[in-house]
C-alpha cells in the first residue's frame, strides 16, 4: 500500500535530491524528511502543497488522492499531463490528433 510517506521518498528520490537537500528547501531539518517518509509525523496541508511543488507533482497525488497507476507515480509525467490539461481544447484535440 503507498502512503504519504512512501509516495513522498519516491518523488524525492524521482528529483535525485537527498534528503537534506528537500529539507533545505523546506527550510526544515532533514529528520523532518526522514520522519514524512517513514509516516511517523504528518505534514500539515502547507506543507504537503509545498512538497508537491518543489517535488513537481500534486498535493492529491502525495495524499493518495490520485490515481494509483504508474503513469501518475512519475512526477514529470504527471506535470506535463497537467500541463496538456490545461491546453483550450482544440490544441488538445491537436495533440490527440498526432499521437493517433
Amino acid at each position: 500500500m503507498d502512503t504519504f510517506g512512501t509516495r513522498l521518498r519516491d518523488c524525492r528520490k524521482g528529483k535525485g535530491l537527498s534528503q537534506n537537500e528537500l529539507a533545505k528547501a523546506l527550510e526544515t531539518n532533514h529528520s523532518v524528511i526522514g520522519k514524512y517518509e517513514r509516516d511517523e509525523v504528518k505534514p500539515s496541508i502547507d506543507v504537503v502543497k509545498k512538497l508537491a511543488a518543489m517535488l513537481g507533482t500534486t498535493s492529491a497525488y502525495l495524499l493518495g488522492e490520485a490515481q494509483s497507476d504508474e503513469l501518475f507515480k512519475d512526477p514529470e509525467m504527471l506535470r506535463r499531463l497537467q500541463e496538456i490539461n490545461s491546453l483550450p481544447q482544440k490544441d488538445k484535440d491537436y495533440i490527440l490528433y498526432n499521437l493517433d
